[in-house]
């Protein structure tokens, strides 16, 4: 296959089995920019409510600087190593690095551009973020707030030969501070860090608001006694934050990771914004100080650091907010009155259940699940794993709970979760102290899979009821991200889930199961082969339709794959919410595949894969994407998706996203992104959130639901099942 390269925006990677071979590939790290691109438009986009927009300019923000600490700071280290690139054709690290840096100035750009645009809308609300110069009848009473509740945390740090260039903590804001002494006759520098403890917008009146680096500038003659201050300017260091943990060497994993975590903070400094008024000689001293190139410093026109923008978009302006939505109660576990919950084990004994959040209620599905398990005396064992939870979690404290009564507690606690390894260690702890047997994941891999095993005496036999999910359990995040989950006591799930939870708690090395598909034993190999499948139904001249619903597609094989699936007349439908390599429209390679993006109230976090099978569909959802990394170094686990009615739920979920013209992008043969309303040019009339919420409540309100017949053999806990 000939190599197709468009303005380096791709790289030329080998087709699988093909060493000598090539096809287009758009880079990873630029796609994540282009995601992060269409999540900036949804800030600018004033279709949406004013405080939705501002939340959007925080989310951008902080995705932006997870960014950096981990993709830019590994091909910073590639790029120092002059380390060859994974793929024949593939950029080197410094050129990536370059193109990221260009990329990147342009979104900035196209941020301050929406900031004072946002902005602008909330002043005409009563909403106004104002200099701190125009607001001079507040000053007295913002100079006593100072004194009484900023200054008392505040510690300036001066350089100079006794006093080094201090330590800048990763994406802290600092003042830096040219003045002069007046007896001396000399110029000195000096940092003073904005506190995180305190809130990044002082409220001067009821919704007016000046920044907290402003106030603390205007007041630095009380930090710095008889100095003359000349100038002060804001900057920010961004740190990698990749941990390098060296698991195989560790005696003690969760010790290894705290030492490590403590190292995160000292990681190497990779990019450094700074007021755009700073003078180049400032500049320099930081530069050299923090020890970043010239090339990795950003000029901020305005604001830095829109993270602080959650303090705003939080505001109580429910006219400025989408209207209240509350999850509704899946039919099947709707309480048979207000003060009895709803039985979930006779539920599931109906028939499967399949939920869908957040427009189904968490705390009513999947957390009653846990919670009935951890109160039911009948129940003699939960088994959970954890790779990302709340910080106040009902599940955890559930499980707790469920230790103290005397029930056998299994918590595999993924402490390597990125940005979450210290609240998981702080939970792995509690539950240990509980009682719970804590198992902190395999040696070398990640434990993503979302599954949890409940074994409960029954008469004279034992039933396992499962959960299996595409999301975590957190109930924060499952009122934001859409997810599914299905509730089973098929005993061939269950012995599946059991046989999974003695790979990861024991030493067993089972690799193969019987529904379940399980990375890293033979995920990656059931994903070719079923689009392998539907490649040879459409050389047959059967029916061939492959969907994919995922969060990334990355992994080169299975790129490959898709674009064989192609060529041989397989229909290919790809919802990718964030990172696509797979490059479309490209004649004779990937013509006819549809790649969409669908961005809006909610993340979607769901994964789904859909064969036709030449008239037998499939359909199947789990923790996956197709990435490397999910293929081969994490736990992850897929099922199959067999009641009628779930499947039925799902497809109708597919159509819905594959109709949206209102919050879906398309990625064109040029490899940008389009909003399909704008390709359509008419405005768009269908909003996926928007209609599956309406969806959730009819169904709702309908509940009458035709009864399911119980799966036979429910009761076995025969291995072989």
């Amino acid at each position: 296959m000939t190599a197709i390269i468009r303005r380096g925006a791709i790289r030329a990677t080998p087709a699988p089995g093909d060493a000598g071979s090539a096809f287009p590939y758009i880079n990873r790290e630029i796609s994540s920019l282009e995601f992060n691109h269409r999540v900036l438009y949804e800030a600018g986009d004033d279709r949406n409510p004013l405080l939705e927009r501002v939340k959007f300019l925080a989310i951008f923000a902080s995705n932006m600087d997870e960014f950096f600490q981990i993709r830019v700071s590994g091909l910073m280290e590639q790029a120092e190593a002059h380390a060859a690139p994974a793929n024949p054709g593939e950029k080197p690290a410094a050129e990536q690095l370059a193109e990221i840096r260009r990329r990147f100035r342009e979104l900035l750009d196209q941020q301050f551009e929406t900031f004072e645009r946002v902005c602008a809308s909330l002043g005409q609300t009563g909403i106004d973020i104002v200099d701190y110069s125009l607001v001079p009848e507040h000053h007295a009473d913002l100079r006593r707030r100072f004194t009484e509740e900023i200054y008392p945390v505040l510690t300036p740090l001066a350089v100079d030969p006794g006093h080094p260039f201090p330590y800048i903590s990763t994406l802290s804001l600092s003042l830096a501070i040219r003045m002069e002494d007046p007896e001396e006759k000399e110029e000195r520098f000096a940092r003073v860090k904005v506190p995180e403890v305190l809130p990044r917008f002082i409220q001067v009146e009821p919704t007016r608001f000046v920044l907290l680096e402003q106030v603390i500038a205007a007041n630095l003659d009380m930090l710095f006694s008889g100095m003359t201050i000349l100038e002060t300017h804001l900057f920010r260091v961004t740190r990698d934050a990749d941990l390098e943990l060296q698991e195989d060497e560790a005696d003690d994993l969760m010790l290894a990771l705290e030492a490590e975590l403590r190292r995160r903070r000292f990681g190497e400094a990779v990019r450094l914004e700074v007021d755009q008024a700073m003078p180049a000689a400032m500049r320099r001293v930081l530069e050299k100080g923090v020890g970043v190139d010239p090339a990795d410093c950003y000029e901020i026109p305005g604001m830095l650091d829109h993270t602080g923008l959650w303090q705003i978009a939080g505001l109580d302006r429910p006219d400025l907010k989408l209207p209240p939505y509350s999850p509704v109660v899946p039919p099947r576990l709707m309480p048979p009155d207000e003060d009895e919950p709803a039985d979930v084990f006779a539920a599931i004994r109906a028939g499967d259940i399949l939920v869908h959040h957040p427009y189904e209620s968490f705390a009513a599905s999947t957390q009653r699940f846990i919670s009935q398990a951890a109160s039911d005396p009948e129940v003699l064992s939960i088994k959970m794993t954890l790779y990302r939870t709340s910080g106040d979690s009902p599940i955890v404290r559930d499980l707790i709970s469920a230790a103290e009564r005397g029930k056998q507690v299994v918590v595999l606690v993924e402490i390597k979760a990125r940005f979450d390894e210290e609240a998981n260690i702080v939970w792995a702890r509690k539950l240990e102290q509980a009682g719970a047997h804590v198992v902190y994941g395999l040696v070398g891999l990640k434990t993503h899979s979302k599954t949890s095993l409940v074994v409960r005496r029954e008469g004279s036999t034992l039933r396992r009821y499962v959960h299996i999910g595409t999301g975590n359990y957190n109930s924060g995040t499952a009122r934001l991200y859409t997810d599914f989950g299905l509730l089973s006591c098929r005993p061939e799930l269950g012995a599946d889930v059991s046989d999974l939870f003695n790979v990861l708690t024991g030493l067993s090395r089972q690799r193969d199961f019987r529904r379940l598909i399980v990375a890293p034993m033979n995920l990656r190999n059931w994903i070719l082969e079923m689009i392998q499948r539907e490649t040879d139904h459409a050389r047959a001249g059967r029916p061939a339709h492959i969907i994919l619903k995922l969060n990334s597609l990355v992994d080169p094989a299975c790129v490959g794959a898709l674009y064989a699936a192609r060529q041989a007349g397989v229909e290919i439908d790809l919802i990718i919410r964030g990172i696509c390599s797979l490059w479309p429209g490209i004649p004779g390679v990937s013509e006819g595949i549809c790649v969409r993006s669908i961005v809006g109230q909610y993340l979607e976090h769901s994964r789904v894969f859909s064969f036709t099978n030449g008239g037998s569909p499939e359909l199947y959802i789990g923790s996956a994407d197709l990435m490397e990394r999910n293929l081969d170094r994490r736990v992850e686990a897929i099922v199959p998706i067999e009641d009628p009615d779930a499947r039925a739920r799902i497809d109708d979920v597919l159509k819905v996203m594959l109709a949206d013209d209102s919050r879906s992008w398309q990625l064109g043969a040029d490899g940008k992104y389009a909003r399909t309303e704008d390709l359509r040019g008419v405005p768009g009339t269908i909003d996926t959130f928007e209609t599956l919420k309406q969806r959730a409540v009819e169904m709702a309100a309908s509940a009458v639901v035709a009864p399911h017949r119980p799966h036979a053999g429910v009761g076995s806990l025969d291995p072989r099942a």
